[in-house]
């Protein structure tokens, strides 16, 4: 009985052990083109847009008024957090979203 109590304790272990977290964003392929409709659109309005729409500034709702913010405002940096304070407020997005915005905003602004 002890042996079957001592097995199953190191099986237990090591399926705690081996179980590892991962997000659906750190798991799935990075975008290797992004675009503003297929994959910025709904990054910015699950996250940004709550707050930044109608009156608020910077007002995020619209692709000219993203592309404005980001080239004339501090939008890259408050969501990579270089320039102080993270935004969104509910915390960092993952690095791979950031990531993608970047490229999105490198390759020109792409609004398809």
């Amino acid at each position: 009985m002890k042996k079957i109590k001592i097995f199953l304790m190191i099986i237990g272990t090591v399926f705690i052990v081996s179980c590892e977290s991962n997000s659906y964003d750190q798991i799935s392929v990075p975008v290797t083109n992004p675009t503003y409709v297929a994959n910025v659109k709904p990054v910015i309005t699950a996250n940004c847009t709550g707050c930044h729409s109608g009156g608020q500034s910077p007002n995020l709702a619209t692709y000219d008024q993203l592309k404005t913010a980001i080239v004339d405002g501090n939008v890259i940096c408050k969501i990579d957090g270089s320039c102080g304070s993270i935004m969104p407020t509910s915390g960092k997005m993952p690095q791979g979203t950031i990531d993608m915005i970047k490229l999105w905003t490198a390759n020109g602004f792409v609004n398809q």
